[in-house]
């Protein structure tokens, strides 16, 4: 799955296995999910384009470079909204179209309701972002949409995975890259990752 970008840095590494545990409280959830949402842009955004601008510094006038890639971000709603605020540190004035996918406890697919995109979606380079990449179906369902609608050029950002939603995704999107934290174990018999960290909505929502 040459698509599949795990990243790999101490910092995550921490930080993810106290995510993982269930004595972790909301608050504490919630702020490393923003940590480990920030630290892995890094690594998303690394090959945006950029462009050449004229700066005056204190002491002179110098060429510099900005982005010229207009983004995008796409959260999956609910559980992605605890990763917007790392975006908007980075890069305040992103655009945001919302994905509204809520998952069917008896069959364990997700099931559109909503979504809202900035109006020049089409010129925009879209990162979704969702904190767990399971089964790969809502993964499937979000690129599907955007492409429809004309969106191009489409990232995905997720914290922990399991292997056999990257394996579905990478069949049906190769050309679309996913940056994850953790490649997971497995899915188990209800499709929720294993070892995982239980409902990120549920716990960045306090809502257990």
């Amino acid at each position: 799955m040459k698509n599949v970008k795990l990243i790999n840095h101490p910092l995550i590494e921490h930080k993810l296995a106290i995510l993982r545990d269930i004595k972790t409280e909301p608050f504490q959830f919630r702020m490393l999910i923003d940590e480990i949402s920030y630290l892995m842009m890094f690594e998303a955004t690394r090959d945006l384009a950029l462009r050449e601008v004229d700066v005056t510094t204190p002491v002179t006038k110098t060429k510099a470079k900005k982005l010229s890639t207009k983004l995008m971000i796409c959260p999956i709603l609910r559980a992605a909204l605890g990763m917007l605020d790392s975006v908007f540190k980075l890069i305040p004035d992103a655009s945001v179209g919302f994905l509204g996918f809520q998952r069917n406890e008896k069959t364990a697919k997700a099931e559109f309701f909503y979504a809202k995109l900035p109006s020049d979606h089409k010129n925009r380079t879209a990162i979704i972002i969702d904190p767990m990449f399971a089964t790969g179906g809502t993964a499937i369902d979000a690129v599907k949409f955007l492409r429809d609608n004309g969106v191009k050029d489409i990232k995905f950002i997720s914290i922990i995975a399991a292997p056999e939603g990257l394996k579905r995704f990478s069949e049906i999107y190769p050309d679309v890259d996913v940056y994850t934290a953790s490649i997971d174990e497995k899915l188990n018999e209800q499709n929720y990752i294993v070892p995982g960290l239980g409902d990120a909505g549920d716990r960045v929502f306090n809502t257990i």
